[in-house]
């Protein structure tokens, strides 16, 4: 009898392990929990520290491709990402940068809206100790310090798409408006680069190219059309319109459909964006300059774990040369319809 009582407790001391061992394995693999690995090679878990970011405007593809890229970059490494919209409005952006210090982030990104008016709040960082990063757009204040900077050499883009409008206008030159985002350094070498080449071609053209006008389009689609309206009223022989993003150039071109001249006035661009690039295969652009915000945002991230490595961060700034984006590229681009 004993000896059966021995072994009927021996019997169910294995059942109890056995069950034990298949809950741990369910609650493994069924759990909610985003860092937990459930034992998948290679997966990381997101538990080193929080980056913030900030970008102008998420509804703008160009941004959104720079904080999705961001999230996905810093993930690999182990950091979680707080993506904020600041809608294209400085308060909530500077708003959305004390939120980073409150909650004592371990780095913060920011694509500033104001490279001025942003320099209190990166002040206010820095007296925190907490790094700043910026891509695209630099902080123009010296006080206001600030890691690494990763961006698009502007100047260079902008050239890129001044010999796109000689390309575009031919030797009869012509009439062209600028529309402008005076507020950002990036928009502002744009327009600077796209001047040099067009003052260079007419030093020695026998038609020259004018710039009759330059308007504020804040990067906008719909104030790129607003602009575009009236850069048309006012010069009935208006050739050529360069914006410094393509929000605003789609929008010049509809414009110019509403108006009839879709095919009196070329348009040129600027970023590369999706939309940007359709509307290059589709014949509403001629050229967008095309930028790597991709590129940007991993140049960035690298330069974050550097930091947090202890290692010197040399260069202190990368710029980015853009491309050339015209018909012949958009009818190759296997990502477009």
């Amino acid at each position: 009898m004993r000896a059966v009582c021995q072994w009927l407790g021996l019997l169910l001391l294995c059942v109890a392990m056995v069950g034990c061992g298949e809950g741990k394995k369910g609650d493994s693999e069924n759990s909610d929990d985003p860092n937990n690995s459930g034992g998948g090679a290679g997966a990381v878990k997101l538990d080193k520290g929080t980056i913030g970011i900030s970008v102008q405007a998420l509804s703008n593809p160009f941004f959104k491709v720079i904080a999705d890229t961001v999230e996905v970059e810093a993930n690999k490494h182990g950091y979680k990402v707080l993506k904020r919209d600041a809608e294209n409005k400085v308060a909530n952006q500077n708003n959305q940068v004390e939120e980073f210090i409150v909650s004592r982030v371990d780095a913060i990104i920011l694509c500033p809206r104001d490279t001025k008016a942003i320099g209190e709040v990166i002040r206010k960082a820095n007296d925190a100790g907490i790094p700043v990063f910026t891509i695209d757009t630099i902080c123009e204040i010296k006080e206001a310090k600030v890691v690494f900077h990763v961006g698009t050499d502007n100047l260079q883009g902008g050239e890129v798409a001044g010999q796109a409008m000689i390309d575009a206008l031919g030797k009869g030159g012509g009439e062209v408006a600028v529309l402008e985002l005076k507020k950002v350094d990036s928009c502002v070498d744009r327009v600077t680069g796209f001047t040099k080449v067009i003052d260079a071609y007419n030093e020695t053209a026998e038609n020259k190219i004018t710039i009759v006008t330059h308007l504020e389009c804040e990067g906008d689609k719909a104030k790129g059309q607003v602009a575009a309206r009236d850069a048309m009223s006012a010069h009935a022989d208006l050739r050529g319109i360069f914006a410094i993003n393509d929000p605003a150039a789609l929008g010049a071109r509809a414009a110019l459909e509403a108006e009839g001249k879709a095919d009196q006035i070329v348009v040129i661009g600027f970023d590369g964006q999706p939309e940007g690039k359709q509307g290059v295969k589709d014949g509403k652009l001629f050229d967008t300059p095309t930028q790597f915000p991709a590129r940007m945002s991993i140049e960035c991230v690298k330069a974050i774990m550097k930091y947090f490595d202890g290692e010197k961060i040399e260069p202190k700034s990368l710029l980015l040369d853009t491309a050339p984006y015209r018909k012949a590229d958009a009818d190759k681009d296997p990502s477009l319809k």
